[in-house]
């Protein structure tokens, strides 16, 4: 007869063993799954540490300027005798404009687009009166920035309602916020302060990539002009001479504006007329438009002359023109050579 042996079974050590089992499983597994999140942690914040760059604000100090003069003609030292007082090159302010220049348009140009406020003779439509307007010294419509509203274009407020808060000059550069394909199109200002909404018609679209590598400063207070080119990163000072600008006298003559500017147009001969009728009085050589009816041009020659006329014991004197900027006529030609439209823009300090 077989012998039956009968096991006993200890539930309590079984109780046990699947309890240690169960914990042993879960750590392995928690210290794998922790690993996985610490790795990817340490990824992430590898590719922000990547991503985030930080872009240098220049200011003048971080501007360079070198002289490699290449119109030698009429050339003026830093500083030097006019009369009983000395003038000089405000080499500083014209760093700053600088700057501000590569700042808003070469850094990271390839993000933006770029347009230029046009309204030359009113071509594109007189801007609407501002609310509050004022009428200057030359009985014209102006608002309470000094800008009238002959050749000028109108500024909206962003907030809310579309008003009419005030005009913005020809030949002020802005760059696109939103859509440009709208009727209204928002701009932030380069040559300006603050964001506006503006009547599609009233701009010249620049596109993007636009890289500004000429700038052609004049000085009314110390009635100078140099021209500066950049080369790699280093800004080069082309020339240094005397100027004549605009003469606040109504009702014909006023002032060559402070500012920034687009150079816009260029003629070989711009034809002028005589104050107060549309008779032709003669014509300025090598003429760069900027704002407006303001240009950079040579000494003008009054008909019934025609040759060009090189030089006038005015130029660097006191401001007499109607509103441009008279230099040598072979200065003249010499900006007129050299400037590229896209490329170049007017700083006109006081």
């Amino acid at each position: 007869m077989r012998k039956l042996f009968s096991v006993r079974i200890d539930t309590t050590s079984i109780i046990l063993y699947l309890f240690t089992f169960l914990i042993f499983t879960a750590c392995n597994e928690f210290k794998n799954d922790s690993e996985g999140i610490i790795d990817d942690f340490i990824s992430v914040t590898d590719s922000i540490t990547e991503v985030v760059e930080t872009v240098k604000i220049l200011s003048a100090s971080d501007i360079n300027l070198t002289k490699e003069i290449q119109f030698e003609k009429y050339i003026l030292d830093d500083q030097y005798e006019y009369e009983d007082t000395i003038r000089y090159f405000q080499w500083n302010k014209i760093k700053d404009k600088i700057a501000h220049i590569e700042n808003e348009i070469n850094i990271n140009s390839d993000s933006k687009k770029f347009v230029v406020f046009s309204n030359y003779k009113n071509m594109n439509g007189e801007a609407p009166t501002v609310p509050d307007f004022v009428r200057n010294e030359y009985r014209r419509v102006s608002d309470h920035y000094g800008i009238e509203r002959y050749q000028s274009v109108p500024l909206y407020s962003i907030q809310g309602d579309t008003v009419l808060v005030r005009y913005g000059r020809d030949g002020w550069i802005a760059k696109i916020i939103d859509n440009d394909t709208t009727e209204m199109i928002r701009v932030k200002g380069v040559s300006f302060d603050g964001e506006y909404l503006i009547p599609n018609r009233y701009l010249i679209n620049w596109g993007d990539s636009i890289k500004i590598n000429q700038v052609i400063a004049v000085d009314v207070t110390n009635q100078n002009i140099s021209v500066i080119e950049k080369r790699d990163n280093t800004w080069n000072i082309l020339s240094m001479n005397p100027a004549t600008t605009g003469v606040h006298k109504p009702p014909y003559a006023s002032e060559t504006p402070i500012g920034i500017f687009a150079i816009q147009d260029q003629k070989e001969k711009m034809f002028y007329t005589k104050d107060g009728s549309n008779e032709i009085a003669g014509y300025a050589p090598y003429a760069s438009r900027f704002t407006n009816g303001a240009y950079i041009h040579g000494v003008p020659t009054q008909l019934p002359q025609t040759r060009i006329i090189e030089w006038s014991n005015t130029l660097g004197t006191t401001p007499r023109s109607h509103m441009c900027v008279r230099v040598a006529s072979s200065q003249a030609k010499f900006v007129f050579d050299l400037i590229t439209v896209k490329e170049a823009v007017v700083v006109v300090i006081d």
